[in-house]
């Protein structure tokens, strides 16, 4: 029933509702409800912080990518110069010739250092939009490279990313929402591998839908934990841990929304692969 004062969802005692077992249910799938409410609600709240990081960094990275750019051919241009000098044989203008070298590599590695920043933006800008209404055709490969791209903060130099992306047709789908589960697994992925290790993701056709692996060289799923990774709430990972978008999610975004399937094969200590299957084409509007 509805509180008329507060507006909560409340479950009605036993002697009004029947059974036990009904009542239980029933709180269950509040619960549930629940806990999906506030993993949305979190995900938007990113969202919008997102946004403004995303404004705040890219204005300023433009700026810097094109002063590079005209520092590193004036630098080029001026080591020319000073290298067809009559006097280059001269000490001072060897000591320049160095100085001008050094310079120029520093602006080499800067240009690099802007450009990891920037492969990044795309990524944020997709976890930043806010969920189309709307299916589209997107290329979920390019959708996988943005997700791999963000997550690189997470693998670092401790843990590898491979890629085998076959061709594909472009998908129906939302976006946005798959773009979180990418990230989610891959975060996942990522945190399941002590010490270094590797990422695995493929993608390929099959029939009348893509299938995405998504692998990791971690510890692998407990057994015991296995029948219940998809349950909401549910988590081995401490509290501040993880991309914040539980597993039940990903599930009722991939199989609910999309009509495709979301499950996992593992091995205790070789690691976990996830199977990601999405329909190219959407026959009907799946639930919101």
């Amino acid at each position: 029933m509805i509180d008329p004062e507060c507006g909560l969802v409340m479950v009605a005692d036993a002697e009004q509702t029947g059974p036990q077992e009904e009542l239980a249910r029933l709180r269950s799938e509040l619960e549930a409800t629940n806990q999906k409410l506030l993993e949305c609600y979190k995900m938007a709240s990113l969202g919008r912080l997102v946004t403004g990081i995303v404004h705040e960094i890219s204005t300023p990275l433009g700026s810097i990518l094109s002063n590079n750019g005209v520092a590193r051919r004036a630098l080029e241009a001026l080591e020319k110069l000073l290298a067809e000098s009559s006097s280059a044989s001269a000490p001072q203008m060897i000591k320049a010739i160095e100085i001008v070298e050094r310079l120029r590599a520093l602006a080499a590695v800067d240009k690099i250092a802007c450009e990891r920043i920037t492969s990044v933006i795309p990524g944020l800008k997709t976890l930043a939009r806010t969920e189309e209404a709307e299916l589209r055709r997107v290329d979920l490969n390019q959708l996988l490279r943005n997700a791999l791209a963000l997550s690189q903060c997470e693998f670092r130099s401790r843990v590898s990313a491979e890629t085998d992306l076959g061709d594909l047709p472009e998908v129906q789908c939302y976006p946005q929402a798959l773009y979180q589960v990418f990230l989610n697994l891959l975060t996942n992925a990522a945190q399941a591998i002590e010490g270094p290790g590797r990422v695995t993701v493929r993608t390929r056709l099959e029939g009348e839908h893509v299938h995405i692996w998504i692998a990791d060289t971690g510890a692998g799923i407990q057994l015991e934990d296995r029948s219940r990774i998809f349950s909401p709430g549910f988590t081995t990972k401490p509290v501040g841990v993880g991309a914040g978008l539980g597993l039940s999610i990903c599930r009722q975004i991939v199989v609910d929304r999309h009509g495709g399937s979301l499950d996992f094969e593992s091995e205790i200590g070789v690691g976990t692969t996830f199977h990601i299957r999405i329909p190219v084409a959407q026959d009907r509007k799946a639930a919101g």
